[in-house]
């Protein structure tokens, strides 16, 4: 049956409308204790915002996803539309039984047997002792630790404890669920079926709140997604483009946070042909030259210092003519095409291959090749060719989001970086099962 068959049709599951937390901030305990204990009003004293004035909506049945720095707010955001905390100001409207998967072994009492916990946290959220003897088996099965569920909780792993918890959330008939980053401690195996059963219960009816670091996962599930920073609403609305707005905060945050603690390469100016001198420049080996490209076919969305761009991206078959669609399992060429605006110490070229998805797929660059890339003086320009072999890929479409950084993989900034510059589609040329088909040599012996 439907879980969200009996609600208003049309009406949003979860509606916001400047929700605001804050906590007092005491200087000292006895200040805590004084107020604690004063009747009439209160002195004015310092506060902490969790969340400020923070208004959204979202649709019935559909997956939210909701991203943002640590304490940025999205914990609180949850604890409050599960019923865990109250708002200081603002409005929250929830429609149907809700089902929370928030902080690691939350509602679990550690003394108890994993059984014991079933039916407590069970009854907390709504069901009668009858309604989950007869969903046990199913919450046992799911979660899959075996005798583990006769054993007091505190000997269980963070592992078990979420598989357990999981279980329980899914299993009490939910109208909303929500998922606050517990997803990320399991193991690979019991994660895709979570994966499966969250699309399952989308399908079915169900509306889930889904809290996490992981940007590829909002962008592949969600149908809309909210950044929080500083307990405010930093972007929200389509997954593309709120993660785009996202990744790009953080990659600045990171380049002035190198800045700041002077472990950002040191910027030098690349030498020129005068400073080396003739017999340097003679030296040189002669090289093929490799034509630039010019155009970038498309911008999504572009961000980084400007130290230096990107002009232009292509993309090549092996004999050198340019691709239209993208030949599965044969060698082609992406070409990028770059400028230093400013000197560049060590440069770094690359690009990401994201499906049609807009799910980071594959990528590579200079330094992870270890490609020998000299420095640059400001104006000069470089172009670099990526010679790669194609994997047999299911026939979608495939972009390339071309960058270039200035400094090392474990330390670098983001010089300019634009999403989804070249898009291409996969050619069909054997049937698919799957995303890709792999290598693989057939031999039949018959007895």
């Amino acid at each position: 049956m439907n879980p969200a068959a009996h609600a208003t049709p049309h009406a949003p599951a979860i509606r916001c409308v400047d929700l605001s937390k804050s906590y007092p901030i005491y200087a000292s305990p006895r200040q805590r204790l004084r107020d604690l204990f004063r009747w009439g009003k209160r002195p004015a004293q310092d506060e902490f915002q969790a969340l400020k004035n923070v208004t959204f909506e979202v649709e019935r049945g559909t997956i939210f996803g909701i991203v943002g720095e640590n304490g940025a707010g999205k914990s609180t955001l949850l604890q409050l539309i599960a019923g865990i905390l109250q708002p200081s100001s603002g409005t929250l409207e929830r429609s149907g039984r809700v089902s929370a998967l928030l902080e690691l072994g939350s509602g679990f009492n550690p003394e108890f047997s994993g059984r014991d916990n079933v039916f407590l946290n069970a009854s907390i959220l709504g069901l009668t002792r009858a309604e989950v003897e007869s969903r046990y088996q199913e919450i046992l099965d799911f979660a899959e630790i075996g005798d583990f569920i006769s054993r007091p909780v505190k000997t269980y792993s963070s592992g078990m404890m979420m598989r357990l918890a999981f279980a329980v959330a899914i299993n009490v008939s939910p109208e909303i669920l929500l998922v606050d980053e517990a997803l990320a401690v399991g193991d690979i195996y019991f994660r895709q079926r979570c994966m499966r059963k969250i699309h399952e219960m989308q399908r079915a009816g169900v509306t889930i709140l889904y809290v996490t670091h992981s940007t590829a996962d909002v962008k592949s599930l969600a149908k809309k997604a909210l950044w929080l920073a500083n307990g405010e609403i930093a972007e929200c609305g389509d997954p593309d483009y709120v993660i785009k707005r996202y990744q790009a905060f953080m990659v600045n945050k990171d380049v002035d946070y190198l800045r700041h603690h002077h472990q950002a390469p040191e910027v030098v100016e690349a030498p020129t042909e005068e400073k080396a001198g003739p017999a340097a420049a003679a030296a040189q080996p002669t090289e093929v030259k490799i034509a630039a490209v010019t155009t970038i076919p498309n911008v999504d969305y572009r961000y980084g210092t400007g130290r230096a761009k990107i002009l232009g991206i292509a993309a090549f078959d092996a004999a050198g003519e340019k691709l239209a669609v993208l030949p599965p399992g044969e060698e082609i060429i992406v070409r990028i095409t770059m400028r230093a605006e400013e000197s560049i110490a060590q440069p770094m070229v690359g690009f990401m291959l994201r499906n049609h998805l807009g799910v980071d797929f594959s990528g590579t660059n200079t330094a992870l090749e270890n490609a020998a890339f000299p420095a640059m003086r400001a104006g000069q320009t470089a172009t670099v060719d990526f010679r790669l072999r194609l994997p047999v890929l299911y026939p979608g479409h495939f972009s390339f989001s071309p960058a270039v950084a200035s400094g090392t993989l474990e330390a670098y900034e983001m010089c300019d970086w634009i999403d989804n510059a070249l898009t291409l589609q996969m050619q069909k040329r054997v049937e698919m099962y799957g995303y890709f088909r792999m290598p693989c040599e057939v031999r039949v012996q018959m007895g």
